[in-house]
C-alpha cells in the first residue's frame, strides 16, 4: 500500500467535509467567519477526521452521521492552534509557512476566531441528531468530544504546560507524560472514539479504541520530540533544534534520542496489537498508525 498517496487522498476528502460545514463569510461579522476559514484552511494533513472515519468504517459504520463529527474535530484542532499562537501562549508568527490567524487579523480577532470555531464546532456536531441514526450514539459522541477537549483533556494538558512554563516548575517524567497525554492525545483518542460509538461498537471495543489511541498519541508526541533534533528541515517545514534553543524540556530530555524511539516503537507495536485483536480489520488504519509515528515530517 503506497500510504502517503492514500492519505493524500483521504486528506482531499477529509478537507471537503469540513468545508462543506464552514458557515459564508458574510454579514458584519464577516471578518470572523473570514479569520475562521483562514486557521482553517491555513494547511495540515486532516489525521483526526481520518482517523474518526477510518474507525467508523472498521466497525461497519454507513451514512453521513459522521461527517459533521468529522468537520467539529479539524474545528476544535484549529482553534487550539490559533490559540497556541497567541502572544500570551506562544507568540508564534508563523504556522505551516503562514502568517498566524492573530498576525493576519489582529490578536482580538485571533481570540475571537479561536472561540468562534470552538463554539461552532459543537453547532456543527449537533447536525449529526438529523441522521437516520441511533439518537443515544450521537448523545454518547458528543459527550466525548466535549470531555476530551476540555479541562478533562486537551484543555487540562495545556494548563500544566503553561503554569509549568509560567512559574518555572520542575518538569518530571509524570509531569511531560500527564500533558502529552492530554494536550496531544486527548484528541486523537476522540477521534476514534466517536468513530466507533457512532458505528455501534460495544463498550468494550470503544475502550479498547481509547487504549490505541492514546498509545498512538503518546507516540506521536515522542516522534515529534525526535523529528526535533533529527528530522529535515526541508521536509518538516520549520528549523529543527527549536526545543533545546527555547530550553523546552521533551521527552528525549528524559530518555535520550535511543530510548525515545524504543519506547516509540513500543507504543506503536502495542496498539496495531491491540487493533488487530478485534475482529473487524482496517488495512489502512492500521497502516496509518504506523505511519503517523514513524513519520519524517
Amino acid at each position: 500500500m503506497d500510504i502517503k498517496n492514500e492519505l493524500s487522498v483521504r486528506a482531499e476528502s477529509a478537507q471537503d467535509v469540513v468545508c462543506r460545514f464552514l458557515p459564508d463569510v458574510e454579514g458584519l461579522q464577516g471578518i470572523i467567519f473570514d479569520a475562521m476559514e483562514y486557521g482553517v484552511t491555513a494547511g495540515g494533513k486532516r489525521l483526526r477526521p481520518i482517523l474518526m472515519n477510518e474507525t467508523f468504517q472498521l466497525f461497519g459504520g454507513t451514512g453521513d452521521v459522521i461527517e459533521p463529527f468529522m468537520a467539529a474535530i479539524e474545528m476544535i484542532h484549529t482553534y487550539s492552534l490559533i490559540h497556541d499562537d497567541l502572544p500570551a501562549m506562544d507568540n508564534d508568527a508563523l504556522r505551516r509557512g503562514k502568517p498566524t490567524v492573530h498576525v493576519a487579523y489582529g490578536e482580538a480577532m485571533g481570540v475571537l476566531a479561536g472561540d468562534a470555531l470552538l463554539n461552532y464546532a459543537f453547532e456543527t456536531a449537533l447536525n449529526a441528531y438529523d441522521a437516520d441514526v441511533d439518537v443515544v450514539r450521537v448523545t454518547e459522541a458528543m459527550r466525548i468530544l466535549a470531555r476530551k477537549a476540555g479541562v478533562f483533556g486537551m484543555i487540562g494538558g495545556q494548563v500544566v504546560d503553561v503554569e509549568a512554563e509560567k512559574k518555572q516548575l520542575d518538569m518530571t517524567e509524570d509531569r511531560l507524560h500527564f500533558i502529552y497525554e492530554l494536550k496531544t492525545g486527548a484528541l486523537i483518542e476522540a477521534s476514534m472514539m466517536i468513530g466507533a460509538v457512532l458505528a455501534g461498537a460495544s463498550e468494550e471495543q470503544v475502550s479498547l479504541v481509547e487504549s490505541v489511541a492514546g498509545k498512538i498519541g503518546m507516540a506521536f508526541q515522542i516522534q515529534d520530540d525526535i523529528l526535533d533534533i533529527e528530522g529535515d528541515e526541508a521536509k518538516l517545514g520549520k528549523p529543527i533544534g527549536s526545543d533545546k534553543k527555547n530550553e523546552k524540556c521533551t521527552y528525549v530530555t528524559f530518555a535520550g534520542i535511543e530510548k525515545s524511539k524504543e519506547e516509540v516503537k513500543r507504543l506503536t507495536d502495542e496498539a496495531v496489537e491491540e487493533l488487530n485483536s478485534l475482529d473487524n480489520h482496517n488495512e489502512f488504519l492500521n497502516e496509518l498508525l504506523k505511519y503517523l509515528v514513524y513519520r519524517d515530517n
